[in-house]
C-alpha cells in the first residue's frame, strides 16, 4: 500500500471517530436523565435491604417516592427512627416520632398443647396445606402449622419454628412484613415493641371446638374484657383482642384468662 493510501485510511478513520464522538455527545445531552441529588442522598441513607417492607419496589423506589414527597421520611421499617431522622435532615423536614414495631405470632399451640387429626408426611410448606385434607394435620384450623414458610421468607433470620410453632425474635425483627404476607393463616401481625401483653390465639371457633383442638386457645369467654380496668380488651367472634394503644400492661387479663391465651411479653 502506498503512503497516500495509508494517509487516506488514517484520515477516514479519524473522521469516523470524530463523527461517532460528536454523535454520542449530542445523544448524551439529548437523552440525559436528570439525577435528583436528594433522591441519591436518601438512597444512600437507606439500609439497602430491598425487602419491600415499605410498600415500594426496593430502596430505590422508596427513595424516589420520598424525594417526590410521596412517602414519609420514616417509611423504612428496617432503618427505623435513626434512618428516618437522617432522611428528614436530607429533606429539610421534621421526622414524626415513630414507635418500633415487631412481628408477633398469635399462636402457642405447639406439639404438646395442640392436638392433631393425623400424621402428615409431605412437602413442608404452610402454603401447601390448603391442598391436603382438613387444611393440615393440626386440629385447630386457625393454628400455626409449623412448616416454616415464614422462616424462609424472613431476610433477617428473626423467626424460627420452635416445637411446631413459629416464634419471632423481637430483637432481630425489622418489621418488614414478609412473614405476614406469606402466612396462609394470617397468624402474624405487627405490634409495638413496647407491648406488654398480647392474645396468643387467632381462633374464632366456639369455645368447645377450640378446647378440643388446643389447651391454650382463646374460647371467647369474655372474662378478660370484663376485668380490664382500661377497656383495652374486647371480644368478638369468640376471640379476644387487645387494643395496644389503651393497654397499660397491668396484667389483669393475663391473670384472669382461664385458658392462658393471653401472655406477658
Amino acid at each position: 500500500m502506498s503512503i497516500t493510501g495509508i494517509i487516506a485510511a488514517a484520515v477516514v478513520v479519524g473522521l469516523v471517530g470524530i463523527f461517532v464522538g460528536l454523535f454520542l455527545g449530542v445523544a448524551g445531552l439529548k437523552f440525559k436523565v436528570e439525577v435528583d441529588e436528594k433522591e441519591e442522598a436518601v438512597l444512600a441513607a437507606l439500609p439497602g435491604n430491598n425487602c419491600g417492607g415499605c410498600g415500594f419496589a426496593g430502596c430505590s423506589g422508596l427513595a424516589a417516592a420520598i424525594a417526590k414527597g410521596e412517602a414519609a421520611v420514616n417509611a423504612c421499617p428496617v432503618g427505623g427512627e435513626p434512618v428516618g431522622n437522617k432522611i428528614a435532615a436530607i429533606m429539610g423536614v421534621e421526622a414524626d416520632a415513630t414507635e418500633k414495631m415487631v412481628a408477633f405470632v398469635h399462636c402457642q399451640g405447639d406439639c404438646e398443647k395442640a392436638s392433631q387429626d393425623y400424621e402428615y408426611s409431605g412437602v413442608e410448606d404452610c402454603r401447601m396445606m390448603s391442598f391436603v385434607p382438613a387444611g393440615g394435620p393440626k386440629s385447630c384450623n386457625s393454628g400455626c402449622m409449623g412448616y416454616g414458610s415464614c422462616v424462609k421468607a424472613c431476610p433477617f433470620d428473626a423467626i424460627h419454628v420452635v416445637n411446631g410453632v413459629a416464634v419471632v425474635d423481637k430483637e432481630k425483627c425489622k418489621a418488614c412484613g414478609k412473614c405476614i404476607a406469606v402466612c396462609p393463616k394470617n397468624l402474624i401481625s405487627l405490634i409495638p415493641y413496647s407491648a406488654k401483653t398480647e392474645v396468643v390465639c387467632k381462633s374464632t371457633d366456639k369455645g368447645p371446638v377450640t378446647m378440643k383442638a388446643c389447651s391454650v386457645g382463646c374460647i371467647g369467654c369474655g372474662i378478660c374484657a370484663k376485668n380490664c380496668p382500661v377497656g383495652a380488651v374486647t371480644v368478638a367472634d369468640f376471640h379476644a383482642t387487645i387494643d395496644q394503644s389503651k393497654c397499660t400492661g397491668c396484667g389483669v387479663c393475663v391473670a384472669k384468662c382461664p385458658k392462658k391465651a393471653i401472655v406477658e411479653l
